[in-house]
């Protein structure tokens, strides 16, 4: 019985390696056609074309028009089990190409009134070719699936355009997981800082909150050679930045997890003599704690408002809540490890440390129990620690990283599903 059912694995495992030889020339077919064809958050209509295309295609009931641009698939599995829902998100950004490719971006269009080139400079174009795939390959194995899987084709990760909501927060708030809770959610993302043939992954935090503040402080006009005749802006804002450091420095456990405060842009003033009416500056905020995220903000407003009401001077502040902790699962993290040492080898699973960017899959990691890894994609022989960075005009994806991203999502849903039994 045991030589039968370790036949068994073994045919399994020889006719998923199989399906990947035969996929991988249209998963880079793909990946070409999307990277050729970005467009920004909340506007990617083509895409989601493509993408709904591609999964009716295979004879799934698809949702499209979710927040937006969205689109949303459902696998029945010929067998009861649990529902795994995996995520990609769809979206390019503002930057102008620099990578000499055949299918380099020459699209442009226009971000804050400006015309931009647009590119896939995050590896976005991967995510959705890799789902694309791994759907396809799922959905081969429908008959013998012990479970449900849910495609989630996401748009507007890199955040919605100003006055506009989008991403996660939107899909979920449409009721994304109202009627359809997943048991597990799993999401990856190529990387330059990693190596191909390598992931990224730790249980717990593993990327930051971040936030947004805005803060203006109105003051009274007066010349600068008269400033007892007004209130100054400018200084009561310089003493708001030097108070604010405070809050990491000595009002945060920095030993439960590190936090970051800092102002990017401040303006006030237009002449060298004249103390200006008022002073604006933004900044960010970011942590790896929901908690101390709560209290770094009752603390920098109480430092905004006491400051300025000790200088008499008035103020306005803001913070515009971004991204939530990305936190992996510990349990399902710990469980979906020998997994991903099967698909990737015990030896080229890294830890990747905090990493102050962040991502929205974070809204669905706090629905249900969530799985997030750095897919390498830096090519052998350079050293990613001078590869251009994600965001750059310079991002290169070696797409030969690709087909073992697909391999994961597979797997891990299967894995998981016959785990659940």
């Amino acid at each position: 019985m045991l030589s039968m059912i370790m036949s068994t694995a073994a045919q399994a495992e020889t006719n998923l390696a199989n399906s990947l030889s035969q996929i991988e020339p249209k998963l880079i077919e793909w990946r070409r056609h999307l990277h050729a064809n970005p467009e920004l958050s909340n506007r990617e209509v083509k895409t989601a074309k493509y993408v709904a295309d591609h999964l009716q295609k295979l004879g799934l009931e698809v949702q499209t028009g979710v927040a937006h641009t969205g689109v949303v698939a459902i696998l029945e599995g010929g067998l009861p089990g649990p529902l795994v829902a995996l995520r990609a998100d769809m979206d390019a950004l503002p930057v102008t190409e620099q990578v000499d490719l055949p299918f380099a971006s020459k699209v442009t269009d226009v971000y804050r009134g400006e015309s931009v080139g647009v590119m896939h400079a995050c590896g976005h174009d991967t995510h959705v070719a890799i789902l694309m795939a791994a759907a396809e390959l799922l959905v081969a194995q429908r008959e013998s699936l012990q479970g449900r899987v849910m495609f989630i084709f996401q748009p507007a990760e890199e955040g919605a355009p100003e006055g506009e909501e989008g991403g996660a927060e939107l899909m979920l708030k449409e009721g994304l997981f109202k009627q359809h809770k997943p048991d597990a959610v799993f999401g990856l993302h190529t990387t330059s800082s990693i190596p191909v043939g390598m992931i990224g992954m730790r249980a717990g935090p593993m990327m930051a909150a971040s936030d947004k503040f805005e803060i203006t402080v109105k003051g009274r006009q007066t010349h600068g050679s008269r400033p007892w005749g007004g209130i100054d802006p400018i200084v009561v804002s310089a003493q708001i930045i030097n108070s604010m450091q405070t809050i990491v420095s000595r009002q945060s456990d920095i030993t439960k997890a590190p936090a970051v405060v800092s102002v990017g842009a401040i303006k006030g003033g237009v002449r060298n003599n004249i103390i200006p009416e008022s002073v604006n500056m933004v900044g960010t905020i970011r942590n790896f704690d929901m908690q101390m995220r709560e209290d770094i903000h009752r603390s920098l407003e109480r430092i905004v408002l006491k400051t300025a009401e000790a200088q008499g001077a008035e103020v306005e502040f803001d913070i515009d809540l971004g991204y939530p902790v990305t936190v992996n699962n510990p349990e399902l993290t710990a469980k979906m490890r020998p997994t991903l040492e099967r698909v990737f080898g015990a030896a080229r699973i890294v830890d990747p440390g905090l990493i102050t960017g962040a991502e929205d899959f974070s809204y669905y990691a706090l629905e249900t129990p969530g799985l997030f890894f750095f897919l390498g994609g830096t090519p052998a022989g350079v050293n990613p620690a001078t590869a251009p960075s994600n965001h750059s005009p310079l991002f290169y994806v070696d797409e030969s990283a690709l087909i073992s991203g697909v391999q994961a999502l597979v797997e891990l849903t299967l894995d998981y599903q016959s785990m659940a039994k």
